[in-house]
């Protein structure tokens, strides 16, 4: 006979979780995701053994955090996680860093991100006089989507800028950064 918990939704499990605090329920929602998250781990960090790291890292970093959040989609949210955690450790591992700025990937932002790789030190700091350039509004938002990582709906969540707005205020950013780059002769992939 199936135990109890195998036959709930992930959000019904994450529930019971949150409400009595017993384990069971979060290690049966994390254990269906488990090749996913091992996947994702695997694609970024290539190695088996680091993936096999990032996968019980996150386990226990969610233990905590789930019981602060609010998601909508179990399966989503923990790829975003995962996925963050990974660019996290590549970004600890390269000391610098790099803008990917591809307006392709603009209509898919979730999926889009500041790649990290190993650049030198004037990249970084006109990449850094860039940024503090920008209009305040697109400051703040570039920052919290790029550097931060928050989605468009925590960025509208922390800024309280309509959800319109924050994806106006990234994109009129990007363009602004890239002219702001090419203007102090540093290009980058994926920037024209």
């Amino acid at each position: 006979m199936k135990p109890e918990q195998e036959n709930l939704t992930d959000e019904e499990l994450l529930k019971r979780y949150c409400d009595s605090g017993e384990l069971v329920y979060f290690v049966e929602a994390y254990k269906r995701y488990m090749p996913l998250v091992y996947g994702v781990a695997l694609k970024y960090l290539k190695r088996p053994e680091d993936a096999q790291d990032a996968v019980m890292q996150l386990f226990e970093e969610l233990v905590v955090k789930i019981k602060e959040v609010e998601i909508q989609s179990f399966k989503a949210w923990l790829y975003t996680c995962i996925r963050n955690n990974c660019l996290m450790e590549i970004r600890k591992r390269s000391k610098n860093l790099s803008v990917s700025l591809d307006d392709s990937f603009m209509e898919f932002c979730d999926d889009f991100h500041l790649t990290v790789v190993s650049e030198s030190e004037n990249r970084e700091e006109s990449l850094r006089e860039c940024v503090e350039s920008l209009p305040e509004k697109q400051r703040i938002s570039v920052k919290y989507f790029f550097f931060d990582e928050l989605s468009y709906k925590e960025v509208e969540e922390r800024t309280g800028f309509s959800l319109k707005m924050v994806k106006s205020f990234i994109q009129n950013g990007k363009r602004n950064l890239k002219l702001c780059l090419e203007r102090k002769g540093v290009t980058s992939n994926g920037m024209d």
